[in-house]
């Protein structure tokens, strides 16, 4: 086996993998992560950087949705790597993508988006409720 993953869910699950871990040749790497944000959580994000990107400027740009997203990334306080671009002009941001967040990260950039939202006066649509 190459590469397996596994979420474990039940004693059963865990059990797998002690089997595989004790079955594993020298050299395998092994990686715990808590579990990924859920997909409403992830809907949710998008709808809120939807709202802000639609009524707020950033010093004097207009930001896309996608944009908004890597602010918020930064502010998090995740690590962010920057690197000179190819061109030497300007910088490539290495930092994260929302996909490798975790459920209880993803909440964490929800609550930032809207305590910000908040304090711009963005009005956010009716998907203000909390995502699970």
């Amino acid at each position: 086996m190459s590469r397996a993953l596994l979420t474990i869910n039940t004693s059963a699950d865990r059990q797998r993998a002690v089997a595989w871990a004790s079955k594993a040749p020298e050299g395998t790497r092994i990686e715990f992560k808590r579990s990924k944000r859920s997909l409403p959580q992830n809907d949710h994000m998008w709808a809120l950087l939807t709202d802000v990107s639609r009524q707020l400027q950033w010093h004097g740009q207009h930001l896309t949705p996608d944009d908004w997203k890597l602010v918020f990334l930064d502010g998090l306080k995740r690590e962010s790597r920057l690197v000179p671009a190819l061109d030497g002009r300007g910088f490539v941001n290495l930092g994260r993508s929302s996909s490798d967040l975790s459920k209880d990260e993803m909440s964490d950039l929800i609550e930032l988006i809207l305590m910000f939202g908040a304090e711009h006066k963005v009005e956010f649509g009716d998907h203000q409720e909390r995502a699970a």
